[in-house]
């Protein structure tokens, strides 16, 4: 990812947002310390849409489940009985 010191984002801040815009985002540094980074606004920012239902039928829950392994929990809690 290009790091530019903050002088140079100022002197070229079109061209700059221009290929922010194509995808190729970048990080405004000052005095070397990274302090913001630029994006576009219809990149992914870390959240991605959810899709539910995409997994139905290929897991399957058992129906102890809430109760699985309880006797060896209650001995990591309590020790042995």
């Amino acid at each position: 990812m290009n790091v530019v010191n903050i002088h140079e984002a100022k002197t070229n801040l079109s061209k700059l947002v221009e290929q922010a815009a194509l995808g190729e985002s970048f990080i405004i540094a000052k005095a070397g310390k990274p302090m913001v980074k630029v994006v576009a606004l219809d990149a992914p920012v870390g959240k991605q849409k959810r899709r539910l239902g995409f997994m139905k039928g290929k897991i399957s829950v058992p129906e102890n489940f809430d109760r699985m392994y309880e006797r060896e929990i209650e001995e990591l809690f309590y020790g042995k009985k």
